[in-house]
């Protein structure tokens, strides 16, 4: 279920326009796999967390739950001290402007580091909390 490039940045400007007037692009740290089939922000509005969407995934997503109205499977939270999880979104984070964060390379925010490798982008908190990311898998741990 790919996302094509103009409906996501076309979401994403949606998502950011709806955001109140307190929230500025200061707010949001951008960033994508060298693929482009990852593509995170880190968010400091309302509390501090990162969100990473996938484009593409081969394998199949747990079921979606009864509560979530939206998309289920490909997007994905972690904040500073919680444990990962699977979101429920109607948007993406998906910036083709973003910046490439290099394979062996990482970057931090908010006590969260995430790793960019061949084999996906791997994202862990100060708590050991986090996950892997990858076309082929997802692993919350």
């Amino acid at each position: 279920m790919p996302i094509r490039p103009f409906a996501a940045a076309l979401t994403l400007v949606v998502a950011l326009l709806a955001l109140p007037a307190a929230a500025s692009a200061a707010d949001f740290v951008f960033f994508k796999t060298p693929s482009g089939n990852i593509g995170c922000a880190f968010i400091d509005f309302h509390g501090r967390s990162l969100r990473c969407d996938l484009r593409e995934i081969t394998n199949r997503p747990p079921p979606r739950p009864a509560s979530c109205e939206f998309d289920y499977g490909q997007a994905f939270g972690l904040t500073p001290r919680g444990r990962a999880h699977r979101l429920c979104v109607s948007d993406s984070v998906m910036d083709p402007s973003a910046r490439t964060v290099r394979y062996g390379h990482s970057i931090r925010r908010f006590g969260i580091r995430c790793t960019s490798r061949r084999s996906g982008l791997r994202c862990v908190n100060r708590r050991g909390h986090g996950f892997a990311l990858s076309r082929d898998a997802q692993r919350l741990f």
